[in-house]
């Protein structure tokens, strides 16, 4: 291997500082946008790198690991007693079933494909189901298999184009719900399955609304890659809201939603880079979009409506470091009119990083119960409330790092 080659972080012995620095390049980020984003010096980042300083307590490893996405702190720290997996959970009983339906490749199939108008039933009951249920990945993961079955079959078997291409965009719905279970579970290559063949499905049935969709979601795969793959999330959803902006003057509620959940991605991934300005602006016109939609609307797949444009603007903070500002969009957003208990508890999981980023642990753990009282299965998949509450495992406090190891149980962090 030549002398100048990135060394494998899976070699030992290599210390901490180095494999901070081959996740970081890995990512494509720069010093000092490291050291902005954990509020220290791009010295202090060299330092850490050159190992001239001691290894981080483990509050800032943690910090360093969501900011790097590093799957697995074993691979940051090298320690393999820290096998912890902080943004891949652990794999749902019903994955495999799941992957099984993704990955056939049936062209003799003799069955007879489901009307669309079935599918469409079926999905719309599955789509309530994981707005619903708290267990919302086990409900989902058992209805995937045969939806991908026969909306694959209803392709086939269509009788002409017209009744092709709805079934194509009934299709790419199904491997959007797809995503939101494959989503943060041990096995990425399935992740962008989902996600392309989505894509597809969406363009050949020319609906604009499985296009936004399935842009919608492609671009949030990009952007969960980590800093290095911003630009191609930006690329899609910029692309999708090109596509889109002709046909919004006369849009119905559908097409509008996923236009404004488009925008606020945008506005998303800016945050993610740091950029205030951006970020802000983007939230402002997905906001401006949500007020054109009906009061009482709610958008199956994305969430999107008036109401969550309040937790939009705590993410929004959060992601830019903005800890006062956090705390009070926080407490300016009314989660009880946000209907989908996994996208509650995610909201709950935003203001949880919001307390923590104002310094108030306490405040974030009780926020976080709160967030397993919603949607257990959200999370426990989550990357953030993982973080956070192995932070406060090492709390100095005897009652706090007693409810963060009580829920540290809970989510499968530690043994009972």
């Amino acid at each position: 291997m030549p002398d100048d080659a990135t060394p494998d972080p899976y070699a030992n012995p290599i210390a901490f500082g180095q494999r901070m620095q081959i996740q970081r390049q890995r990512r494509g980020m720069s010093r000092p946008v490291l050291a902005g984003l954990l509020d220290m010096s791009p010295s202090w980042v060299k330092q850490v790198e050159g190992g001239r300083i001691q290894v981080p307590k483990l509050p800032m490893i943690l910090r360093i690991a969501e900011i790097l996405r590093v799957r697995n702190l074993a691979d940051l720290t090298g320690d393999q007693s820290m096998r912890i997996d902080l943004f891949i959970g652990p794999g749902h009983p019903r994955l495999a079933a799941v992957k099984a339906a993704v990955d056939e490749f049936p062209l003799t199939t003799t069955g007879l494909a489901p009307s669309t108008r079935h599918l469409r039933h079926r999905l719309d009951g599955a789509w309530a189901a994981r707005h619903s249920a708290p267990n919302h990945r086990e409900v989902v993961g058992e209805l995937l298999p045969g939806l991908i079955r026969d909306g694959r079959l209803a392709v086939r078997q269509a009788d002409n184009a017209a009744d092709r291409r709805t079934a194509q965009s009934l299709l790419s719905e199904v491997y959007s719900l797809s995503q939101f279970f494959v989503a943060y579970q041990p096995d990425s290559a399935l992740l962008w399955r989902v996600a392309e063949r989505g894509m597809v499905a969406a363009q050949d049935s020319e609906d604009p609304h499985a296009i936004g969709v399935a842009a919608w979601l492609t671009a949030q795969a990009h952007r969960d890659s980590g800093p290095g793959h911003f630009d191609a999330a930006d690329a899609v959803t910029l692309e999708a809201l090109r596509y889109l902006e002709p046909q919004l003057p006369d849009a119905d509620d559908r097409v509008l939603a996923i236009a404004g959940a488009l925008q606020f991605e945008a506005g998303y991934t800016a945050a993610r880079r740091g950029e205030n300005g951006a970020a802000w602006g983007w939230w402002d016109k997905a906001e401006k979009t949500a007020r054109k939609l009906s009061m009482d609307y709610y958008h199956p797949v994305t969430s999107f409506s008036r109401a969550i444009m309040g937790a939009h603007a705590v993410t929004v903070a959060v992601e830019l470091h903005q800890g006062g500002e956090s705390v009070r969009q926080a407490a300016r957003a009314d989660e009880t009119v946000i209907r989908s208990r996994p996208r509650r508890a995610r909201h709950r999981i935003e203001e949880a990083r919001a307390y923590q980023l104002d310094g108030q642990p306490d405040t974030a753990l009780a926020t976080l119960d709160k967030a397993h009282e919603a949607a257990p299965e959200t999370i426990k998949y989550n990357g953030y409330a993982r973080r956070i509450v192995l932070e406060e495992c090492e709390s100095k406090q005897p009652d706090r790092r007693r409810r963060a190891s009580e829920l540290a149980v809970k989510l499968g962090l530690l043994a009972a």
